[in-house]
């Protein structure tokens, strides 16, 4: 039997090893402690290197490119929130807590680390992604629980964390940003972070990110309160949804005349929801409560979007 090209992709394989291992061996106690930390430095040595390997001028102008960065907000908070009350109708076959998890997926961020690692892969607008998926994890720690509230009516003990900024500025803006002193300070500092070096950082960060998400999902039981075929039917859904925001978002840069590295950066950025960050987010928009069946359809749409969207970049990559 022939095995479908996408799957021959060493970061697609190792996404799907990264989350049989989690099922299988999840991380718990010291381990998963351990490898938190170890994800942490990853992400933040993956930023360093983007850093190193951009001349000042193009961080710049990731910098100043805002129809890209509203291109990309539009999407992921106002066009996704739409679509989540589109699927409202899936309450005929799923339970209603299902369904919320499906919402409230729909309005938490853009990821930062795997949409910026996907942009570098597929030879796109790094500077511009590092920037827009930055400035969609801070705007959507006030956003995210206000459209929580408008839409999914829990309103009681949301309030906004200002910590999150401060991670977001600890581990992404500021290896940045030294990253960018060393291009400018160190001979030879972007050849030492050359293609191969970040290729393999990006590989890694993203699978270490994968199988400690799954691996908490495991531990907390929160699979043993889905049936087999809402998992099915969900993964269907995430499928459907990520084929047709890659579709929209590239017909819609390419009307507006866009780069085909900001057309890369728009899709890898537009396209996806943080798991990272809606996990925690979730923890203070619910008050504490056991989420339980709450992330399941974020988890599964996380685990969707990194294929689909993996799969995408290297296919970009070889025909760049």
């Amino acid at each position: 039997m022939r095995v479908p090209s996408f799957l021959k992709d060493p970061l697609i394989q190792g996404i799907l090893v990264a989350t049989v291992l989690a099922v299988l061996l999840p991380a718990r106690g010291t381990f998963a402690e351990v490898v938190d930390v170890a994800t942490t430095v990853a992400i933040a040595l993956l930023f360093f290197l983007y850093g190193a390997r951009l001349s000042t001028r193009e961080a710049v102008r990731g910098l100043t490119h805002w129809k890209l960065h509203l291109l990309i907000l539009g999407c992921t908070f106002l066009v996704y929130p739409l679509v989540g009350l589109a699927l409202r109708p899936t309450t005929a076959f799923i339970s209603d807590p299902l369904y919320q998890g499906i919402l409230y997926a729909m309005l938490v961020p853009s990821t930062v680390q795997s949409s910026v690692a996907l942009t570098g892969i597929a030879r796109g607008n790094v500077s511009g992604a590092v920037v827009a998926a930055s400035l969609s994890s801070m705007v959507g720690v006030v956003v995210t629980p206000l459209l929580v509230m408008l839409l999914m009516g829990a309103g009681e003990g949301i309030h906004v964390d200002a910590t999150v900024f401060l991670n977001i500025g600890l581990q992404l803006l500021l290896p940045f940003v030294l990253g960018q002193i060393a291009h400018n300070v160190v001979p030879r500092a972007g050849e030492v972070a050359g293609a191969k070096a970040t290729k393999l950082v990006d590989r890694g960060s993203i699978w270490m990110v994968v199988y400690a998400a799954f691996s908490q999902g495991v531990v907390s039981g929160v699979w043993s309160e889905v049936r087999v075929w809402e998992i099915l039917l969900l993964v269907a859904v995430a499928f459907l949804l990520v084929y047709a925001m890659l579709w929209l978002t590239k017909a819609v840069s390419n009307a507006l005349r866009f780069s085909y590295e900001d057309r890369v950066a728009i899709q890898m950025c537009g396209t996806q929801k943080s798991l990272a960050a809606g996990l925690p987010m979730a923890s203070v928009i619910f008050g504490g409560a056991a989420l339980g069946i709450l992330i399941v359809p974020l988890m599964l749409y996380h685990l969707v979007q990194l294929i689909i969207c993996s799969a995408t970049a290297a296919r970009y990559a070889r025909e760049a």
